[in-house]
């Protein structure tokens, strides 16, 4: 390991790898290597991104000894397996979202992390985004009263080929991971953990879900109602509801965007707009150099705690609509 800035190695060469990658370089960020089930698609990527070394297997991407950090980029079943890899060869893990496919994988994470005294982070980039940090400090310093509900939606139109991974339960398809994890990421956020979990879905042809409404309760009081869809394009906004005032998140509400405080007479106290380079995607790459720098512990933002307890939520969701991957 090195005892300057970590540097980073990619595993994956899908898009979201190089989204993150084009976001490592902007920020200033060292990516060392790439790697990929086979070196040609290893060797483009590299040549693509400008990455001086590529792998043709993951394997050697986590034994290459100029990486620090590993960003897991792969499809949903694989999160779990490759991030275990990476940490058996003492690498720390930047663990793209959803963070696994179900609680106990999660938990095994956290736990070979703890083992080996490594940094485990999901990668839920929209946690470290700046409209984010200020929200939590509107909710923080009292401007909102008590918190009574949280409203949020991701509806998205994907592809519609039933071979594709969206619509493919072995690969973990449907709304649920790959965008209601947002909102429902969002929920735990600003109210914390629920303590009541409903939801209603209609299937795909091929088994997955394709829309569910998911309602939350707390001890609180407070409630949150969140939707997500794979068919149909929608705003993608979010609401916090106070006894004094809510705070209205534009679209799309968990990338860099804007938001307005308004109080209960519906006067707009406070604008917010997001003014950043890139996609967003450094500032979760920040935080775990941080904690790398610090010598470990849990991101206040994110735990890996949180993150484990998130994948029971959804689990929950899955079981309250009998949703079962292949």
């Amino acid at each position: 390991m090195t005892t300057s800035s970590p540097t980073w190695g990619i595993l994956g060469t899908g898009g979201i790898a190089a989204a993150m990658t084009r976001d490592l370089q902007l920020d200033g960020h060292t990516v060392a290597a790439v790697g990929s089930r086979t070196p040609e698609a290893a060797a483009q990527f590299a040549a693509a991104h400008a990455v001086p070394r590529s792998h043709g297997s993951y394997e050697d991407l986590v034994a290459d000894p100029d990486v620090d950090i590993v960003y897991i980029a792969t499809p949903h079943p694989q999160h779990a397996p490759n991030a275990l890899l990476a940490l058996a060869a003492g690498k720390h893990v930047l663990v793209e979202k959803p963070f696994t496919m179900n609680q106990a994988e999660a938990q095994q994470i956290a736990d070979a992390a703890h083992a080996g005294g490594l940094i485990a982070l999901e990668a839920m980039w929209t946690r470290w985004l700046p409209h984010m940090e200020r929200l939590q400090e509107i909710i923080s310093d009292g401007t909102l009263g008590d918190l009574r509900s949280v409203v949020a939606h991701h509806v998205q139109l994907t592809n519609p080929d039933p071979a594709a991974r969206m619509l493919n339960p072995a690969l973990g398809g449907g709304a649920l991971l790959d965008l209601g994890i947002y909102p429902v990421s969002f929920a735990w956020d600003v109210l914390g953990a629920p303590n009541q979990v409903l939801a209603l879905s209609t299937p795909t042809a091929t088994g997955v879900d394709r829309q569910t409404s998911i309602l939350l309760g707390y001890e609180s009081g407070a409630q949150a109602a969140l939707t997500t869809e794979l068919d149909a394009a929608g705003d993608n906004s979010a609401t916090v509801i106070g006894t004094d005032a809510r705070v209205e998140l534009a679209a799309t509400f968990f990338a860099p965007t804007s938001f307005r405080v308004v109080d209960a007479k519906g006067h707009v106290i406070e604008t917010y707009e997001s003014r950043i380079d890139g996609r967003g995607m450094q500032y979760q790459a920040r935080a775990i150099e941080r904690l790398i720098a610090a010598g470990g512990g849990e991101d206040v933002r994110l735990p890996l705690s949180q993150s484990v307890a998130i994948m029971g939520t959804l689990d929950t969701i899955r079981e309250r609509i009998c949703l079962v991957y292949g």
